[in-house]
């Protein structure tokens, strides 16, 4: 047993509701999946492909949707052999069986009470096609991913929903959901070419293959017969047809795709139709081609504001009839709870109540198509009565992408910057409707009415251009009568979009468990009995994704709503939108930032040491806290700012015991010493073998503690040298501060990284100093990642206060050399400041090194040599700065060729948390290592010394610091090279 076990009880809840929510995990599910279906499984997949813990199924349990429902058991698919093995066990075994990718459907279709199938981990990647006209995708890969794919070649997706940067491709077309512009002719069901599926039966349908439906016809007789049985019955009837033909001039997700009968003549392409939409309940896509479409890259836009959600949809038309791409509303409760979102204008929480804003967008493929956009748009906007109620709402137009991204940063964190204002413990409802365009303001007035009715302050937005808004309501689940007030408001909503609108109850979130019992009241009777016809044709024995679609219960929509307990306040504003899972390093090794929440979540609707939150606990410490990098590109990730790293690093905090909060504060008050010696341990190892070095470090894990001393990893640099280079105080132009890890870890090469620094700053005439006294300082996030809280005051007060005497209290800016470190002298030491070193800190000029190269340094160097091509690793730190941009560009001075990989991301080395575990720097660098090593290059590089290490961990390559790569282009060939 190790000596400093973790005290992972520290973990548990403090503050809990008095009684346990009603819709807890009940104590017999603590044991997590039972037999036999978990050893049924293990033996058919393997061990490493099926999740059977308590842990595993909770965090699996919750998606974007205010639903909730714990699988029974989940299954990790690596490919088509996979999903096939699954549907044939559950066959035969009468079980059912979900697909969920993102998780960010808003309506719990990626939600099972049987066996889950994580189809997202295992199931990413883009080949592009014909010069980018088409694209294969495979289903779990991110829209966003897929589109920067294809804008090398100019051309998009033609669906773009708000959450591309999360939900799948999978999803989309499962879901068929539209987005801003897809309307109902760029949507899945319009632009998809091809595609792959698996039936429920196993069969393996690839819709682009000339033989497919004579292999599906011998395959699947009888599915195929009553294919064309229900085609020739669907054609028969000219008001059915009609009536289908008409359902779809306007944005409609809700039940299967009946036109598919009338655009298809034959089994597959029927299929392939219904297949769009379908919620997984016929079949699991497994790869889909896309036709694609212009990215027209000349781009206008402007926000306007109307005292009134009437008046602006009013307007909508008129800009639709100018030729704008997008037309999207935002009503004043989303306006105001869009502060909340970084770069949105701060007064807008001072706007009145109901006003209300356009974001109007025109694309252009050229200047004279761009100019004539422009002048329609004026036209418009002269004869509007706009309101300019605070500074910020200019109501112009405006060709600037930075004001152009700010807006649709406010309007794309519709859901999650309202789900954040939300009252703490509420659920959120997220509903989704259509309407004929030509009625949108009608429609905006009935919906505020029948909002005032109910009690229901909603907050509306949506694509106003195609008739389509949503609107937010938040209720307390935990209440019956807040439940009852909730289903009285969807009884009374969906008979008005119905019945006055005759519009469609889903617009493009696909019908789900919210609004499956209401399909017949959309739909009538006729064309609902076969939509169930539909699903026992193809699923006779209901195996896939049962009631998510189809449900004959009125009242399913109110089954499995799901309690938001209270959490600690960082994490307390998150509605579970999954926007955070992929830029997180451990997605594919433990845990998302949600699932941490979701986890928490759970512990605090248990009762206190109950068998189901002990079970959590016991995980929570590994898969939560220990395997969390702390790199909070989450809080990037999440548009209201959520910061899931700075919970786990609290909750580091929490388990340290009193003696090791003194050792870590012992260490920063005598860190010259540490420093010394840890300079002198890696110059032993490196004069070791190292297998002997390994082996010793493995030892003192199992002694100590495996979250408390590294592994040493093969190929670990060498001791930096023991002096720093002279400087002179006199004539600097910049004070320089060399970080501890560049003090202790040695370069690549005979040239430091801080010789490196001053000679490039000297050669472009402005020369650094580097003060004598550094030795013994450090940024303090050592401390900081690891929640040594004791140890980061003393440090960040002591660096602060030595960079006020370097600097001349701030009269010089401070370069420092690590990007990590420039964050944490920035920003990150600022909350441990005494408020004297508060105001001194507010003198400093912190200025990474990236800048000080890129702004002040490359104008006046000339380049005298170039390598052919460099790829670049941007470290997390450089996001949370803004600075990937200056990487590029001095790399750039460098290099022929610069090239960032399209899934380049956060290494998770975070100081030494991957020499701690080293599989979440493998997990996380996955993607980006098998394209390093997909093709040569002639420099790898990056701006952090550890996270360098860990890409040579990763990839096998040898990364450096961009800066030495640029004393090497300057140097005079006098010098030598």
């Amino acid at each position: 047993m190790p000596l400093l076990e973790p005290r992972d009880d520290t973990l548990r809840p403090v503050a809990r509701p008095e009684t346990p929510a009603p819709d807890r995990v009940p104590e017999d599910r603590a044991g997590g999946t039972p037999e036999p279906l978990r050893g049924e499984l293990t033996a058919l997949l393997g061990a490493g492909k099926v999740l059977t813990g308590i842990s595993d199924l909770v965090r699996y349990a919750s998606d974007a949707s205010p639903y909730r429902f714990v699988p029974r058991v989940v299954v990790i698919a690596e490919d088509i052999d996979d999903v096939s093995a699954v549907l044939s066990y559950a066959h035969g075994k009468h079980r059912e069986v979900v697909f969920r990718a993102a998780g960010t459907s808003l309506n719990g279709q990626a939600q099972g009470e049987d066996i889950l199938v994580d189809v997202r981990r295992h199931w990413t990647g883009v080949e592009v096609l014909d010069g980018g006209a088409r694209a294969r995708i495979a289903p779990g890969t991110t829209v966003a991913r897929a589109n920067a794919a294809l804008a090398r070649h100019g051309r998009v997706l033609g669906p773009d929903p708000a959450s591309a940067i999360a939900c799948t491709v999978g999803g989309v077309v499962a879901n068929n959901a539209s987005g801003m512009t897809a309307g109902t002719t760029r949507n899945a069901y319009r632009t998809l070419a091809s595609l792959t599926f698996v039936l429920p039966g196993g069969t393996i349908v690839d819709t682009a293959d000339p033989q497919a439906d004579d292999l599906l016809a011998h395959a699947e007789p009888a599915l195929c017969a009553g294919l064309l049985e229900l085609r020739e019955e669907i054609a028969s009837d000219p008001a059915l047809v009609a009536r289908i033909r008409a359902k779809y001039t306007i944005k409609n997700t809700n039940g299967y795709r009946l036109d598919a009968f009338l655009d298809g003549e034959t089994p597959v392409e029927i299929l392939r139709g219904l297949m769009v939409g379908s919620e997984g309940t016929l079949g699991f896509i497994s790869e889909t081609v896309f036709d694609t479409l212009p990215l027209d890259r000349r781009v206008t836009a402007g926000l306007f504001f109307f005292p009134s959600l009437p008046e602006a949809a009013a307007a909508v038309p008129l800009f639709t009839r100018a030729g704008a791409s997008a037309v999207e509303l935002m009503d004043g409760n989303t306006l105001r709870a869009s502060v909340s979102v970084a770069g949105v204008p701060a007064d807008w929480a001072e706007l009145p109540g109901p006003t209300t804003a356009l974001l109007v967008e025109f694309r252009s493929p050229d200047e004279s198509r761009q100019e004539a956009c422009e002048e329609a748009a004026r036209a418009v906007l002269e004869g509007l009565s706009l309101v300019s109620p605070v500074a910020s709402a200019t109501n112009v137009l405006t060709r600037d992408p930075a004001a152009i991204a700010g807006h649709w940063k406010a309007r794309k964190a519709f859901v999650t910057a309202v789900g954040g204002a939300r009252p703490s413990g509420s659920t959120l409802i997220t509903e989704d409707f259509a309407v004929p365009p030509e009625r949108l303001a009608e429609a905006c007035e009935a919906l505020l009415e029948l909002q005032t009715r109910h009690g229901f302050d909603a907050a509306v937005a949506g694509h106003a251009a195609h008739g389509n808004l949503h609107f937010l309501l938040a209720f307390d689940a935990s209440h019956p009568a807040d439940v009852r007030r909730y289903e009285a408001f969807m009884d009374d909503f969906c008979r008005l979009t119905v019945e006055r609108f005759d519009g469609s109850l889903k617009a493009e979130h696909a019908t789900g468990r919210n609004i499956a019992p209401f399909l017949e009241l959309e739909w009538g009777p006729r064309a609902t009995e076969l939509m169930w016809r539909i699903k026992r044709v193809v699923d006779p024995d209901g195996v896939l994704a049962p009631r998510i679609m189809l449900d004959r219960d009125p009242r399913a929509h109110l089954r499995g709503l799901k309690t938001i307990p209270r959490v600690e306040p960082v994490a307390d504003p998150c509605i579970e939108c999954g926007f955070c899972e992929p830029t997180c390093p451990s997605q594919d090794l433990t845990t998302t930032p949600r699932q941490r929440i979701v986890l928490r979540r759970e512990m605090m609707r248990q009762p206190e040491g109950s068998p189901v939150e002990n079970g959590l606990l016991e995980a929570y410490g590994h898969d939560a806290v220990d395997t969390c990098a702390g790199d909070s590109t989450c809080r990037l990730a999440c548009p209201v700012g959520i910061d899931t790293g700075a919970m786990m690093r609290d909750f580091r905090h929490a388990r340290h015991s009193p003696r090791e909060e003194r050792a870590a504060a012992l260490a920063a008050r005598h860190f010259r010493s540490v420093e010394a010696a840890a300079r002198l341990a890696v110059s032993a190892a490196d004069r070791i073998d190292d297998k002997w070095v390994i082996g010793a470090t493995r030892a003192a894990r199992r002694a100590v503690r495996p979250d408390l001393v590294p592994e040493w990893l093969p190929g670990m640099p060498g001791a930096a040298p023991a002096d720093l280079p002279p400087t002179a105080r006199v004539g600097a132009a910049a004070v320089y501060y060399p970080a501890c890890v560049n003090r202790i870890f040695a370069g690549p090469g005979d040239l430091s990284l801080a010789e490196a620094v001053v000679a490039v700053s000297a050669r472009a005439g402005k020369p650094v100093w580097i003060p004598d006294d550094v030795v013994g300082t450090c940024c303090a996030t050592i401390w900081h990642s690891k929640g040594y809280d004791s140890g980061n005051r003393v440090m960040a007060n002591r660096i602060v206060e030595a960079a006020w005497g370097w600097t001349a209290g701030g009269a010089l800016p401070l370069v420092v050399d690590a990007s990590s470190c420039t964050l944490g002298i920035t920003h990150e030491v600022v909350p441990y400041l005494t408020p004297e070193n508060r105001a001194l800190h507010a003198e400093l000029t912190v200025v990474d090194s990236l800048v000080w190269a890129a702004r002040d340094l490359l104008p006046h160097l000339t380049v005298r040599r170039t390598v052919g091509s460099a790829v670049l690793h941007p470290t997390c730190s450089m996001r949370h700065l803004g600075d990937e941009e200056q990487l590029r560009a001095v790399a750039e001075a460098c290099a022929d060729e610069v090239v960032v990989p399209a899934d380049a991301g956060c290494c998770a080395f975070a100081g030494d948390r991957g020499m701690l575990h080293k599989e979440l720097t493998e997990a996380a660098t996955r993607k980006e290592a098998e394209f390093v090593r997909s093709r040569p290059f002639d420099a790898h590089l990056s701006a952090n010394r550890m996270c360098e290490v860990g890409m040579d961990h990763a990839t096998g390559r040898g990364y450096y610091s961009v800066l030495l790569e640029l004393e090497r282009a300057t140097r005079p060939a006098a010098d030598g090279i």
